[in-house]
């Protein structure tokens, strides 16, 4: 019953709440980055101070997109940052407001493929304000960066990382495209679920996970087919939050440890990987889990997810992936020759170590080659 629980100082949900976001802010700082990934619409436009200085987000956050962001706002004297749109554009928010009390590349921050440098200040005091109901990294105390060279994704990691204000308006995620919608939403329901299994769960991360799980059975489909949705939108918002929340407390699993080096290697979104694989990880475990009694408590668990969603979760999951019309790896060049390497790399993720049952690299080839091939 040990744990730890890092919390968000305070969250601002509900449609039209993006109103807002002058009050929020004047209590931040006088010199705003916002750091973005889409066009501004002037409904937000119109919301910024003047003297607001802007950063595009382009793809997922490399190493060199981060120190060039912070370079941007050391030369511009900012104090303060809003991190605008999905994972990416969050993930760059978040680690250069890490740097700009801290001094180096990030690289020196980074796990597994970086020196590891702690961040021992308060980062800079920044807003996140996601419109994609994803990732949940509005939520964690991580930021994702990759690192081509290295072939990897690995986290710039703090508790002082965190927001100071998640600022959540589901009407901002009505105009998202439908296949961002059902890949950011799987990732969502993937983190639930594995934050519930993982080996780092406790019960205040249990109770949000299995929140999340039933936020997202219930209404992704819905946002996914019907868009204007404002209450499935909401529904989705509220479980990309859970998981962030979920997922930063308690850790992951296998899914998440493939989607550091896939996402690396391959121009991949990280929500299809989640999605492509989390049948068959699921599977996987529950096999393992049947082989050792010590592990009847982590049946129970899939069995509790099940009842959340009303089906057993790798049948869930494998049927929504058809819905949702998530394409195989293979449509982003990945081939069974790839398998082996990118095993060995998902070994050295962090989320693989809190997967609920140790699976053999046969096994990982196999979950690996279902995903590529698009086995259901």
């Amino acid at each position: 019953m040990d744990f730890d629980f890092f919390p968000i100082p305070r969250i601002v949900f509900g449609p039209g709440r993006i109103k807002q976001l002058p009050e929020l802010l004047a209590g931040l700082g006088n010199r705003v980055l916002l750091i973005h990934n889409y066009p501004l619409p002037e409904s937000i436009a119109s919301l910024l101070p003047t003297n607001i200085v802007t950063c595009l987000q382009t793809g997922e956050p490399k190493a060199a997109d981060i120190d060039a962001a912070a370079q941007l706002a050391r030369n511009t004297g900012r104090d303060c940052l809003i991190g605008l749109g999905g994972g990416s554009a969050i993930d760059t928010a978040k680690a250069v407001a890490g740097l700009l009390t801290h001094s180096g590349s990030v690289v020196d921050y980074l796990e597994i493929v970086g020196t590891g440098a702690k961040i021992v200040r308060p980062a800079a005091p920044w807003i996140a304000i996601p419109t994609t109901a994803g990732t949940g990294a509005e939520a964690t105390r991580n930021a994702v960066i990759a690192v081509p060279e290295k072939q990897f994704k690995a986290s710039m990691r703090s508790e002082h990382l965190l927001p100071r204000i998640i600022l959540i308006d589901p009407e901002l995620h009505v105009s998202v495209p439908a296949e961002v919608t059902a890949a950011s939403g799987m990732d969502a329901l993937c983190q639930c679920i594995e934050a519930y299994t993982s080996t780092g769960a406790s019960p205040m991360t249990d109770a949000i996970a299995l929140d999340g799980v039933e936020l997202a059975g219930r209404s992704l489909h819905t946002a996914y087919s019907s868009p204007a949705d404002i209450a499935a939108r909401s529904d989705m918002a509220l479980a990309a939050l859970f998981s962030g929340i979920a997922l930063t407390n308690a850790g992951l699993g296998a899914v998440h440890g493939f989607a550091a080096p896939v996402g690396a290697n391959f121009p991949v979104p990280h929500g299809v990987v989640c999605a492509a694989l989390l049948p068959h990880v699921i599977r996987a475990n529950i096999s393992a889990a049947r082989q050792d009694p010590a592990k009847a408590p982590l049946l129970a668990r899939y069995d509790t997810i099940g009842r959340r969603l009303g089906e057993s979760p790798e049948r869930f999951t494998a049927a929504l992936i058809v819905d949702l019309h998530i394409p195989p790896l293979s449509r982003y060049g990945m081939e069974l020759r790839h398998v082996a390497d990118m095993v060995q790399l998902a070994r050295r993720a962090s989320s693989m170590r809190y997967n609920p049952v140790v699976l053999s690299d046969q096994v990982l080839a196999e979950i690996l080659a279902a995903g590529i091939v698009g086995q259901s």
